[in-house]
């Protein structure tokens, strides 16, 4: 049946690759059960934004199993897929703002905003569209998008750890006492996950994250709650699809938008090109991949997650030797069986400097995209630049990338440079100076 399906020997692996494969993926990017509903439970200043854990951490597996299974099954491609580290954060993001705009439940209309994406980037995938989309932006900026988050990521990471404090005089500083719990347990768990990944351990991370736990444990800095048990909660089909059809929040659906098309896409041609399968520069059956992508954004906007995307931790699957769909089949049932752990899962997510060590390290992976940007061409450079600026020190990745969005035009425009740009460029910088000019505060 896998043969028939998957094509094993065409592809020269056996099932047994396939499925250690799968489970190596999964240990590699477990961490995102654990992350993502502690990051879309609380806001960037503590408060609950509305969606509880038990809810995210159901909404999480369950669009993972589903987009992972889709992508192997129908794509065939050995891509596991989750709720998208960086999208979760502009999700969040969202939710703050339309909170002070005065939007009651925000995170029923982020939701909303989330779903009408998905259903963009389905629509746009399905009409092979996708080219001009990714055309629109340079691989300079694409790869300042990934820098800038990778900052925002780690910033978060260490404010969580309370390593970061506020200070009123340079906005933030390192904390006056680094002999505290909280940090303490934080540093031991970045230094083992750190030393973890240097000694090329399949699963740092989750690793890193089963030591701090045990650690929170030992030193009472968190309670035992069990080990089996189900999600209590859902948010399922609980989005405002109403609140999130208005104008002003069109600068919102875009972004999700670009960076689900842009994360995909990136995903897509390493994972292509760690397996020697491209053609011409160019990837076979990746739109049926990209609709596998679309199917989970929707999916986990209905379910109660954020934007779903290609995780670039399939390549170490496929570095083991996974080579077709049946990685991402067993991948995928691996978050489906996840769901009977929630305790554990409340547990580590509830208690921030746990997972904190991990938002560091993978911050720390997604800044090695830096070095695909054209400092060469400063009219690439300057708003890269910008970008990977704007992101962290603005705290808000929409207005980091808004940043960089006006000033690519204009400065290509300016410096005699126009003809490399096409119209999506100046529809996307309008939109942006749109939102300034119409939307305060």
């Amino acid at each position: 049946m896998f043969e028939k399906i998957f094509h094993l020997s065409a592809n020269n692996t056996t099932a047994r690759t396939e499925i250690l494969a799968g489970l190596t993926t999964f240990l590699t990017m477990a961490y995102i059960i654990f992350v993502n509903p502690a990051i879309l439970a609380t806001d960037f200043n503590g408060n609950p934004t509305g969606l509880s854990m038990d809810a995210a951490m159901l909404a999480t597996c369950l669009a993972a199993f589903i987009a992972t299974v889709l992508m192997g099954i129908y794509a065939n491609f050995p891509i596991a897929q989750a709720p998208g580290m960086g999208e979760n954060f502009f999700f969040v993001t969202v939710v703050m703002a339309l909170t002070a705009k005065g939007v009651t439940e925000s995170w029923k209309v982020a939701l909303g905003i989330t779903f009408i994406a998905g259903i963009i980037f389905l629509i746009l995938s399905l009409l092979k569209f996708r080219k001009a989309i990714i055309d629109a932006v340079s691989p300079s900026l694409k790869n300042s998008i990934a820098v800038g988050i990778g900052f925002l990521i780690a910033f978060i990471g260490f404010q969580n750890a309370g390593v970061i404090v506020d200070s009123q005089g340079s906005l933030v500083k390192f904390h006056a006492n680094f002999f505290q719990t909280d940090t303490l347990i934080f540093i031991f768990g970045l230094f083992v996950t750190a030393v973890l990944f240097v000694r090329g351990v399949k699963g740092a991370v989750i690793w890193g994250i089963f030591l701090s736990t045990l650690l929170a444990l030992i030193v009472g800095a968190v309670k035992y709650q069990g080990i089996i048990g189900f999600p209590q909660d859902n948010a399922f089909f609980r989005f405002n699809l109403g609140g999130a059809l208005k104008l002003e929040w069109l600068p919102f659906i875009l972004v999700f938008l670009f960076m689900d098309i842009f994360d995909t896409m990136g995903t897509l041609i390493g994972v292509g090109e760690q397996m020697g399968i491209m053609e011409d520069n160019k990837l076979p059956r990746a739109n049926r991949a990209l609709i596998s992508d679309a199917v989970g954004t929707v999916v986990g906007s209905c379910s109660g997650t954020s934007t779903v995307t290609s995780f670039i931790e399939s390549v170490v699957g496929v570095q083991y030797g996974g080579r077709t769909g049946m990685t991402s089949l067993v991948t995928g049932s691996l978050f489906l069986v996840a769901l009977f752990f929630s305790p554990l899962v409340g547990m580590v997510g509830s208690y921030l400097p746990i997972t904190a060590p991990a938002l560091v390290i993978v911050g720390a992976m997604m800044i090695r995209n830096v070095k695909k940007i054209d400092w060469a061409d400063y009219s690439e450079s300057i708003p890269a630049f910008l970008i990977m600026l704007g992101i962290p020190l603005s705290y808000n990745i929409h207005d980091g990338l808004a940043i960089g969005f006006i000033a690519y035009p204009l400065i290509k425009l300016l410096g005699g440079r126009g003809k490399e740009l096409n119209w999506l460029h100046y529809l996307v910088a309008a939109i942006f100076i749109m939102r300034y000019a119409l939307i305060k505060g």
